[in-house]
């Protein structure tokens, strides 16, 4: 399957997976949980205790009006969504996503609120 990976601090990349329930936890490094936050026909895999474990915070939710509802934290997958199983994304959505998520994402706790700020190329570790 080509999905799309997204680490912590890093930009997004497309990579090529196997099929299938184990691989998809490897790659998120946990049982997988589900997001449909789109109309289209894909999904965010991410690991469903990332935040219980203390993992790092990786990428924003934001609503049709760019307000936050919630953060991903830990590595995550964009998938396609087949009629039974997660497939490969498109073309088109490979290049929406890429996009969506392209610049990292740093989070910082102000007078009781997470601050959400773009990390530029200075602040990434890579």
């Amino acid at each position: 399957m080509h999905v799309i990976v997204v680490e912590p601090e890093k930009p997004p990349c497309i990579k090529e997976i196997p099929a299938g329930l184990a691989s998809l936890q490897q790659e998120v490094g946990g049982y997988i949980q589900a997001l449909y936050p789109w109309v289209e026909p894909c999904a965010i895999l991410c690991d469903e205790e990332a935040k219980l474990k203390g993992s790092p915070l990786n990428r924003a939710l934001r609503d049709e009006d760019g307000d936050i509802y919630d953060i991903i934290a830990g590595t995550f997958l964009i998938v396609g969504l087949g009629e039974e199983n997660f497939s490969s994304l498109d073309d088109a959505h490979i290049e929406r996503f890429k996009e969506m998520f392209a610049v990292p994402e740093m989070f910082v706790r102000i007078n009781g609120r997470i601050v959400v700020l773009p990390m530029d190329a200075a602040d990434q570790p890579f």
